[in-house]
């Protein structure tokens, strides 16, 4: 049982943390859209990013999503994506570049599909977009940074973006407003674990 003492102590531990809460709340006052880079080798990156998404549309906002990597792949993330209303959807539609194994045809694959990025980028109407595995893009040298970064100082004021995919350039990073980096500990793949739909697609 805690004693009398021992609930003030609380108490008054929780007081100075909500002070300091509400401080840092009372401090940020600008609104605008943010840029949230999801990097690093550790797994939940592009999750991360659909839960964002889905917080999103679950406030009755519009939003897209471009998938640069995962084209060819049956993803359970497009699958239920896809049935909520109010996103917009585009999928590159090489799949993964270590596959093709043809600069030419990611390159194409590429650029039949940043014009719909470019666009979703300058599109008003939608809250937050989702670029993921953007990061393998600037890579493979399939999107010049500058191309990018232009699209992303220049999206509507109240746009959120979320980048993803390992190794983001410092210079991405230097732009972004938050950035996460994933650390990978553990993974089951690495240990002879077959990789099973449901969790890595």
């Amino acid at each position: 049982m805690t004693s009398a003492s021992g609930v003030d102590r609380h108490q008054q531990k929780m007081q100075k943390h909500k002070e300091k809460v509400d401080a840092a709340i009372s401090k940020a006052q600008e609104e605008r859209g943010v840029i949230i880079v999801l990097t690093g080798a550790g797994k939940g990156k592009s999750s991360s990013g659909f839960g964002t998404l889905i917080r999103t549309l679950g406030h009755g906002y519009r939003a897209g999503l471009v998938q640069f990597i995962k084209g060819t792949w049956d993803c359970g993330e497009s699958r239920i994506l896809s049935q909520l209303d109010g996103l917009q959807t585009e999928i590159m539609g090489s799949g993964f570049t270590w596959e093709t194994q043809s600069r030419e045809k990611d390159q194409a694959a590429f650029d039949a599909v940043w014009p719909k990025a470019a666009a979703m980028l300058a599109d008003p109407q939608l809250r937050t977009v989702m670029l993921d595995e953007i990061t393998y893009m600037l890579a493979y040298d399939l999107l010049d940074f500058d191309t990018l970064k232009q699209a992303l100082l220049n999206r509507p004021r109240e746009q959120n973006v979320i980048l993803t995919g390992r190794g983001a350039p410092s210079a991405l990073r230097e732009l972004a407003d938050t950035v996460t980096e994933m650390k990978m500990e553990k993974h089951a793949f690495r240990a002879g674990v077959k990789a099973q739909p449901g969790i890595e697609w």
